[in-house]
């Protein structure tokens, strides 16, 4: 079960004090909810998206350090996790997956029923992406499903259907989840490779930056579409273009392709982001 005395060990195993991945999961989600609602989304769903983005990252989190329990010891970035220090035991890390999964069923069971349809693919999408890495040297395209799975989700809440503009963003997402993602992964290719692990990075090798900037030119021009064939106003393309620039930035910045430098080209992915929410919330008006 779980003890009050733990709840720091739990905060650390969800992520809490790292909300990054919240962050990432939460700006394309919030796409969605203004391409959805032209504009205008309803207070009610951003609340429960924002929320639902915080618990399902978290429980996909538990999820992942139960999975790589026994492998994350032998990782430099992931060796004093929790579960594989053994601060949190196996049981706890159930028990904290399942209350995750509990709130996030109440927020979805506040929208309407086809929203609740669609869930369950976000649960199974999340809890077999920590195992893909076993399997496939493409984990980061089911992360970046489960990470914009949220977008259909939300199209079904706000408009209780789903559009080209849905699939489109979906993909726009996919794309940009895998190329941030692999620099992700780039910061420990070298330990995976050790033992086993296989990931995009590993996959794409030395061409592991050229494919990440094609990947992310594939993002902006699917994302300037959505914005044409949506009639978005100026300042959503002045987002677009300043996301290219930040892309261009991470490229620059892991030219060599050093461990703390891949790791900042991820967390730059933030900026990107916020950057064009602010820039579709601008547009809109």
């Amino acid at each position: 079960m779980l003890t009050a005395k733990n709840l720091p060990q739990y905060i650390k195993l969800m992520r809490a004090d790292s909300p990054i991945g919240t962050y990432l999961v939460l700006w394309p989600t919030l796409w969605a909810l203004w391409f959805a609602a032209e504009g205008m989304p309803s207070l009610i769903n951003v609340v429960i998206f924002s929320l639902g983005s915080f618990t399902m990252r978290s429980a996909g989190c538990v999820i992942n350090d139960y999975a790589d329990r026994n492998v994350d010891k032998y990782v430099a970035r992931t060796k004093d996790r929790p579960l594989t220090a053994g601060r949190v035991t196996e049981q706890e890390a159930k028990w904290l997956f399942l209350l995750l999964i509990f709130i996030s069923v109440l927020l979805v069971a506040a929208t309407n029923i086809f929203t609740m349809l669609l869930a369950p693919g976000a649960l199974l999408i999340a809890s077999i992406y920590p195992f893909m890495k076993r399997y496939t040297h493409l984990p980061q395209v089911v992360l970046g499903a489960a990470f914009s799975w949220s977008i259909p989700m939300a199209f079904a809440a706000e408009m209780n259907a789903l559009t080209l503009i849905t699939w489109l963003l979906f993909i726009a997402n996919l794309l940009w989840v895998v190329a941030y993602d692999t620099y992700y992964a780039m910061v420990d290719r070298d330990d995976d490779i050790a033992i086993g692990i296989r990931s995009t990075a590993i996959l794409f090798g030395h061409h592991d930056r050229k494919v990440i900037a094609f990947l992310q030119i594939g993002f902006i021009v699917l994302m300037a579409t959505i914005g044409w064939l949506e009639n978005i106003g100026l300042a959503y393309y002045v987002a677009l273009l300043i996301a290219a620039g930040l892309f261009i930035k991470q490229s620059r910045m892991t030219k060599d392709r050093e461990r703390m430098a891949c790791l900042k080209a991820f967390l730059n992915n933030n900026h990107v982001g916020w950057v064009i929410l602010l820039g579709l919330i601008l547009g809109r008006l």
